[in-house]
């Protein structure tokens, strides 16, 4: 009975470095990077970090609620890849009818919004109806929309100056950047609807265990599909946030965007007590990632060396999960 326990220990003691190994190589990385930048840790700088986070950030909040509902797997499990590109079709097109076609901001920013939930409506389908897997399904429909995305744009470079984006990208409120403060008020609304509300409560359910859910009376295939939905529509509102952050659109965003997302929302699960994606998580996760960015990026590290260290970092945080879950099972 007492060798039992202490091997029950080990193994959560175990479960529980493996854990949080991805926030230890961080923590390294943070600390390399402070050694050569002394001054790099100030409050001028984290602001530079929340702001050139916002774009990250929302995405992210896309891609948590889709794992929610569907699971952790990787592989089984929810994962929407699309939302990235649902983003920079939502900037091409607000960019497109605004500066190209001549429309209001209020027609652009709707109609691009419109063509995100149809990418999310696709995924739905694809996952649900047709039963593909949600990573190749949606890794489709983002090679799928990333292609519509050239189309209308020709892939070149498209400056917008309407006041709006420029007010997202230089305003304030209360003394705050006017983007970080509306991306706050995202994150609570979010975390509200799915925290605080029956709905909500129930997408985190199906995801827990599928079987319980259906039991409960639950319909889970209705709550996938809405999962993809929300995420597509949340990529929408991240268009405006990379026109301000980028003075316009600029090709080729998107697979950046794909590699922070995926890094900042499983990185998030390391805050977690379980080991699972969460809102508050994901949105901590892409703080730090912006802020490992923007660290190599001042001790000029190479783009392409950064790039190859966030997909050995995805790779340790998703084996890191997947250890760790497996030690406790």
């Amino acid at each position: 009975m007492v060798i039992s326990s202490t091997r029950g220990s080990a193994i959560l003691t175990t479960s529980a470095i493996i854990g949080y190994l991805p926030l230890v190589v961080f923590a390294v990385l943070f600390a390399i990077i402070s050694i050569q930048l002394p001054n790099f840790l100030t409050l001028t700088t984290f602001e530079l970090i929340l702001r050139q986070a916002i774009p990250t950030v929302i995405v992210c909040l896309g891609l948590a609620p889709v794992v929610m509902a569907g699971g952790d797997d990787v592989v089984s499990g929810g994962i929407d890849l699309s939302i990235p590109a649902s983003a920079v079709l939502a900037a091409a097109i607000i960019a497109d009818q605004t500066v190209n076609q001549g429309h209001s901001l209020l027609l652009a920013f709707t109609l691009s919004l419109a063509a995100a939930i149809g990418v999310g409506v696709a995924n739905a389908i694809l996952v649900v109806r047709i039963g593909m897997t949600p990573l190749l399904a949606t890794l489709a429909s983002s090679v799928a929309v990333v292609g519509i995305v050239k189309v209308i744009t020709e892939s070149r470079r498209i400056n917008v100056a309407d006041p709006v984006v420029v007010w997202l990208r230089d305003g304030s409120i209360a003394g705050v950047s006017s983007g970080v403060v509306i991306t706050f008020v995202v994150f609570l609304v979010y975390f509200f609807v799915f925290h605080q509300t029956r709905w909500g409560i129930n997408l985190q359910a199906v995801g827990g265990s599928k079987d319980a859910a259906e039991i409960s009376g639950l319909s889970v295939p209705k709550f996938i599909a809405q999962s993809f939905v929300v995420a597509a529509f949340t990529g929408g509102l991240a268009g405006m946030f990379i026109l301000a952050r980028g003075s316009g659109f600029t090709p080729g965003t998107e697979e950046n965007l794909l590699l922070e997302m995926v890094l900042a929302t499983f990185l998030g699960a390391a805050f977690s007590p379980r080991r699972v994606v969460t809102l508050w998580g994901a949105v901590l996760g892409a703080v730090l990632v912006a802020a490992l960015t923007l660290g190599f990026k001042s001790i000029g590290v190479n783009v392409f060396w950064t790039g190859c260290i966030k997909g050995a970092l995805i790779l340790m945080v998703v084996a890191s999960s997947s250890l760790s879950a497996r030690f406790e099972t």
